[in-house]
């Protein structure tokens, strides 16, 4: 065991991840119960109208049931993890089937006429949006939990190296799972590990002192992460490891090589590694193109007088075009072009995008000083969303000629072409994790490919709800634009 001080034991009753399973379901059961509550409450102090209690108060049951069978038979809540992820089609379309079966059980029952419509309505727009608004509560609650060592799963990771480990970390890294709790790596083979930190985890030994953690009670579950082991000596590791009261799992070898392009499926009951699916499709990719267009919409108009004051200190400062259009690479590797105000002297512009724009570039004028800083150079691009060329969210457009270092990005970043499976996005998940501005080292340029992947298999409409609200909110001190 390295040298540095050991955790305390915690003393109180703690709860592993399982446990968010079972919050899951009581917190829809909760959205539904507040949700009649609420109902009545101003039902009975807007309206005042008389409504059948008996049938309204069985109709919300019924649809309650529905729902949850619904839920529960397709295993929905074993992903809950406290992130709102599971806010995709799958939750609406599960409220959408419950609310139909629950009509059709009214009507067959012949209650439809006693049935009070504002009342109805009401109940369902209220559940609707307790359901959406209470996975961010619950995530909030989740990332409580476990600063005050109430809940989480404290793992360890068993690695060949420090190269494996490191690369398992990251992983694990950009998952943000709330409940996880890396407490630090070890290897058996300590010759072949150099003792010290990994970023902010400690070495922690190797098999005795990871059971020695076990039996203290400060480990849940360690994480073998050994790529080219033979199977003699994994089966000595997991029957030594298995003598703790702790989970074990394995991390296969394509898990690490294939980062998270993959899924695991079932053809029957054979398990498969997906390697390449269609992204955000089917219901997903309506429900986005409608959410999009709502928000480019309502965006233009909301926004139309900052519009108009923006093209006029434009064309006031310097000559030329209100707008600047680029070519860029869009959906499928496709060429759109991207529209923007005009940030640059006209004289000095880069159509190509070959030339990086760096701090305190002499090519931007004042004003456009200004609108790169709080990205309202941007806003023209709610037109390209308009016209379904590009999303609200997604991984942002790179110019035809766009360089990292030397080459060419699609050259320098291995697996870059794979972020052009969605329209590309006005903001994204890496400018809101910092990687917004010149990205001038091929590291940075990695991190923000690997992100835009990122979203690309774990899209939902509460991820793009989120980067939105971060995205606003980083435009107030981020100091990577200009």
């Amino acid at each position: 065991m390295s040298s540095g001080k050991r955790q305390s034991r915690n003393k109180y009753v703690r709860f592993t991840s399982n446990v968010l399973r079972s919050g899951g379901i009581i917190n829809d059961a909760l959205c539904f119960l507040l949700a009649y509550a609420l109902t009545v409450l101003i039902y009975n102090g807007w309206y005042g109208y008389y409504y059948d209690v008996r049938l309204h108060s069985s109709g919300v049951i019924v649809m309650a049931i529905n729902f949850f069978l619904i839920r529960i038979s397709r295993d929905a809540y074993s992903a809950f993890r406290g992130q709102g992820d599971d806010l995709g089609s799958g939750m609406f379309l599960d409220f959408i089937v419950a609310l139909m079966l629950t009509g059709f059980t009214i009507l067959q029952f012949g209650q439809a006429p006693d049935l009070t419509l504002r009342f109805a309505v009401l109940f369902i727009v209220l559940c609707f949006s307790l359901l959406i608004m209470s996975r961010l509560l619950f995530r909030r609650i989740v990332w409580i939990g476990m600063r005050q060592g109430i809940i989480g799963q404290r793992v360890a990771i068993y690695g060949a190296d420090r190269d494996v480990t490191s690369r398992l970390l990251e992983l694990l890294e950009i998952e943000r799972l709330p409940h996880i709790n890396i407490i630090g790596f070890a290897d058996d083979r300590r010759t072949r590990v150099e003792t010290g930190m990994i970023g902010r985890f400690p070495f922690l030994g190797g098999f005795e002192e990871l059971l020695e953690l076990a039996r203290q009670g400060m480990l849940d579950q360690i994480i073998v992460a050994l790529p080219l082991v033979q199977q003699d000596r994994l089966n000595r590791i997991i029957e030594e490891l298995s003598a703790g009261a702790i989970d074990i799992c394995i991390m296969p070898r394509e898990f690490l090589v294939l980062r998270d392009r993959y899924q695991v499926n079932y053809i029957g009951s054979l398990p498969v590694l997906s390697i390449w699916q269609t992204p955000v499709r089917d219901l997903d990719g309506l429900l986005k193109e409608v959410q999009d267009r709502l928000l480019a919409l309502i965006g233009l108009i909301a926004l139309a007088p900052l519009l108009l004051l923006t093209a006029i200190a434009i064309r006031l400062e310097s000559r030329g075009p209100i707008l600047f259009r680029q070519k860029r690479f869009g959906f499928n590797n496709l060429e759109i072009e991207v529209l923007k105000f005009r940030s640059m002297y006209v004289d000095r512009q880069d159509e190509s995008g070959g030339q990086r724009t760096r701090k305190g570039d002499p090519r931007i004028t004042r004003v456009g000083r200004i609108i790169r800083r709080t990205s309202i150079d941007e806003l023209p691009q709610l037109w390209n969303v308009l016209r379904g060329e590009m999303s609200i969210v997604g991984p942002r457009p790179h110019a035809l000629a766009m360089r990292v270092g030397d080459a060419y990005y699609h050259d320098a970043v291995r697996g870059y072409a794979a972020r052009h499976r969605v329209k590309p996005g006005i903001t994204g998940l890496a400018q809101v994790r910092g990687l917004r501005g010149e990205i001038d080292t091929i590291e940075r340029a990695k991190q923000r490919v690997e992100y835009d992947i990122y979203y690309i298999e774990h899209w939902s409409p509460l991820l793009d709800l989120r980067i939105i609200m971060e995205t606003i909110l980083r435009l107030v001190w981020d100091r990577h634009a200009y």
